[in-house]
């Protein structure tokens, strides 16, 4: 059957960029959402990886010559949290996707939904979730605190998901997972804007979209050296470090697309694994400051210390970069961050409160909350395989 096209709007690159500072992830994208695209053949592959999985299905194209259709879905990570599964996808049945195009490249969509041989149907942010007795035992197995009588924060955690108020993701805005059930697909919630790109956005039928999501307030007063940066910055090219496979930061990587995190404690040093492009961090608690040969990196140099029941950490020597991607805040060498972490043993959440300062770039602090819960799934490294397009087709950025 070969691939048949909705109804068109105007043609447009879209900007996912994310409608919440640390929430969830989205960068630049081709995907058109403002038309629908309709593909039916054989499962020919899956490219069950991170950022982005890849669905590959033959269809019969013009004169009956097989075609192949390569379709985007959420990363492996994202999917493993929603009990998505390899073995949900079998290799040679028949399989309908419907979704939208890629405005550049042929046979490319964005999976909205896919139709199975077996007649069951998935959205891309449809849930087949661990059971609530499993997450139950999850929290339950924890103990509150270490052997010394520290708060325990060893274990693995993430943040609740995000997905779109449309389960195809094509409209509406992201929201909790908590939140999307008491939501009418594409609903908005009182006081929120739709996504930046989602269906009949304005920034989606944009003449430069990717400049119309990225020109918007940011949370922080610049310096003229900040604003400058800025100005200079694409967010459509390698200057974005999540068309490169690296991490953003500490920061923006904590809760970014709800992937799991490994924390691993002791009394000298507390360790980071972050399932978002693999960032590793220590934080040191022997007191001592950073040694004078300490090199500059995305993760800089921590030294933390127990305020009580609260963990605090200040860290230095990090390499000039983004802050956050999503709030368009870049910084430069004299960053410093401070955050502050309290682990409630009554409900196991996990509450970072950290600020942001730097002389260079920024006039006063950033500021913000972020918040995370014993995961659901294990944490695995993230592996990055795939910057933008499809597997061995040139990068184009990250979408949701």
């Amino acid at each position: 059957m070969k691939a048949t096209s909705g109804r068109r709007l105007l043609p447009a690159l879209l900007a996912l960029l994310s409608a919440a500072p640390l929430s969830a992830h989205h960068g630049i994208s081709n995907w058109d959402l403002n038309k629908d695209v309709s593909v039916t053949g054989k499962l020919t592959r899956v490219d069950f990886i991170s950022p982005h999985a890849w669905l590959h299905v033959e269809v019969k194209g013009a004169g009956g010559r097989p075609e192949e259709w390569s379709c985007e879905m959420r990363s492996a990570h994202a999917l493993r949290r929603s009990g998505w599964t390899l073995e949900m996808f079998r290799v040679g049945s028949t399989v309908t996707v419907t979704g939208s195009p890629e405005r550049t490249k042929p046979r490319q969509c964005y999976l909205s939904t896919i139709l199975f041989a077996d007649g069951t149907r998935m959205d891309r942010y449809g849930q087949r979730q661990l059971g609530a007795g499993e997450k139950a035992k999850v929290a339950a197995v924890r103990p509150a605190r270490t052997a010394d009588g520290r708060p325990n924060l060893a274990g693995d955690w993430a943040a609740e998901q995000r997905v779109m108020s449309d389960p195809r993701g094509q409209s509406g805005t992201l929201v909790p997972l908590s939140q999307a059930s008491s939501l009418r697909p594409g609903e908005l919630p009182a006081g929120q804007r739709a996504f930046p790109g989602a269906r009949g956005t304005p920034e989606s039928l944009a003449t430069d979209p990717i400049r119309a999501a990225w020109d918007r307030p940011i949370p922080v007063k610049l310096t003229a050296a900040g604003r400058q940066a800025l100005e200079s910055f694409n967010p459509a090219t390698s200057d974005n470090p999540r068309l490169r496979c690296q991490p953003t930061g500490i920061l923006f990587d904590w809760t970014f697309d709800s992937v799991p995190n490994r924390i691993t404690q002791s009394a000298t040093q507390i360790s980071m694994l972050y399932g978002h492009m693999d960032l590793a961090r220590v934080i040191h608690l022997d007191g001592r400051a950073p040694p004078a040969n300490t090199k500059a990196s995305r993760a800089g140099y921590s030294v933390g210390r127990w305020e009580g029941d609260t963990l605090v950490v200040e860290t230095t020597h990090f390499l000039p970069g983004v802050l956050n991607a999503d709030s368009r805040v870049l910084h430069g060498s004299r960053l410093r961050i401070t955050e502050r972490f309290e682990l409630d043993a009554a409900t196991h959440q996990l509450t970072r409160r950290y600020e942001a300062t730097d002389p260079e770039y920024f006039e006063d602090a950033l500021r913000g909350t972020d918040v995370v819960f014993p995961s659901d799934v294990a944490y695995a490294p993230y592996h990055c395989k795939d910057p933008g397009g499809a597997p061995g087709a040139r990068a184009t950025g990250a979408s949701r």
